[in-house]
């Protein structure tokens, strides 16, 4: 999925990620090229299937919480053209990484980022036809927080707990709009608790990180006001026995094609 590279020339000038503290990764066969922290956060191969599900069309707005490094939003951009992406984050370093990966993308037309925590809900609400989130996957105190910043804000609960990412999600789009969440498989149950009454017709789709082993994540996503039943779609097997990617990973990973969750 990524190809990494240490330095990289642009017009003559060194990147920022000629520095010891950054790499530039390649996604999307490296349509989508990323400055990421070498030892902090960094985009995983589930944001990149998140972003693959969002059914937005040309002219629709899409916002994601906590974009981190933009990784999610520029995959998404890339693959749907048209589409505008607004993402959120409460850290500055990471907000300024974001802004540097979308003009480095050549996005900017098509993707911007500003600062906001997703548990203030004093804006505008129902405002976007679809929102994303790859929220925290630890809840606070059941593991130890890495020792990067960006990092363990990523990866642990902090002020914000998974009922306020849904909350966040809930508030934030336009009824009848999509809500779709990455998450670990074994707090499903907490998601469609805290989605319960509010978002419907519901698609879980999981992500099997072999065939016939258990799933580690699952991607979520309903519509605002409906309520449809829940499906338990077949899931997505990532690795392969023999190739690292199984082909329908790779399809995904490597040439920007859909996750349509149907």
């Amino acid at each position: 999925m990524v190809k990494t590279e240490s330095k990289l020339d642009l017009a003559g000038e060194e990147c920022v990620a000629d520095s010891t503290d950054t790499t530039i990764d390649d996604f999307l066969g490296g349509a989508v090229r990323l400055i990421q922290p070498r030892d902090g956060y960094r985009v995983s191969m589930d944001t990149v299937m998140l972003a693959a599900t969002i059914p937005a069309k040309p002219g629709e707005t899409v916002l994601e919480g906590g974009i981190g490094s933009a990784g999610a939003a520029l995959c998404l951009a890339r693959r749907l053209p048209g589409a505008h992406v607004f993402g959120i984050d409460i850290q500055p370093s990471m907000i300024a990484l974001a802004r540097q990966n979308i003009t480095y993308n050549d996005l900017c037309d098509f993707v911007s980022v500003g600062r906001h925590c997703i548990t203030d809900l004093s804006g505008p609400e129902a405002t976007y036809d679809h929102v994303m989130v790859n929220p925290p996957y630890l809840a606070k105190g059941k593991a130890i927080r890495p020792p990067e910043k960006n990092k363990g804000l990523a990866h642990m609960d902090s002020a914000a707990t998974l009922a306020d990412w849904i909350k966040f999600c809930i508030y934030s789009v336009k009824n009848r709009g999509t809500v779709s969440i990455v998450y670990r498989a074994d707090r499903i149950d907490e998601v469609i608790s805290h989605l319960y009454r509010r978002v419907g017709d519901l698609k879980i789709l999981p992500l099997w990180p072999r065939v016939g082993t258990p799933a580690k994540r699952v991607i979520i996503q309903g519509r605002k006001g409906i309520h449809g039943a829940a499906q338990l779609l077949p899931g997505l097997a990532l690795h392969g026995d023999v190739d690292r990617y199984t082909a329908d990973a790779h399809k995904i990973l490597w040439d920007g094609a859909a996750l349509p969750l149907e």
